[in-house]
């Protein structure tokens, strides 16, 4: 059984900072591409951000030059610094990717999400 538990979100300024974390845990063999994914109510959900197992790292244009992912494959763990909040980034932030449990079956998991509201 894999998991995937994001932290971090919360109420923030415009113009303020989160660091959103992805913990991944369970029977694990290895993480491939991970994602920060994000939906607002009446919206789609969207990518933000995702990150492969090497480190080579893609982003939306929305959050070009604000948010950085990162991971710690070791830890099993992938971040998301959000900086230069705008109220437009306010929506659920979803960690999702794919992972090869320890029965070698690949598959496509996702968390339960963290709220981010960015509001004065």
């Amino acid at each position: 059984q894999v998991q995937l538990v994001e932290s971090g979100g919360g109420l923030v300024q415009p113009g303020g900072s989160l660091r959103l974390s992805c913990a991944a845990s369970g029977s694990i063999l290895s993480i491939y591409t991970m994602g920060w994914y994000r939906q607002a109510p009446g919206k789609r959900r969207e990518l933000v951000a995702e990150i492969t197992r090497g480190g080579i790292t893609n982003y939306a244009d929305f959050v070009k030059g604000r948010f950085t992912i990162s991971r710690d494959n070791a830890k099993y763990m992938v971040y998301l610094q959000m900086n230069s909040l705008k109220p437009d980034d306010t929506a659920t932030y979803y960690c999702g990717g794919d992972i090869k449990d320890s029965g070698a079956v690949l598959r496509n998991y996702w968390g339960q999400g963290t709220q981010v509201t960015v509001s004065s």
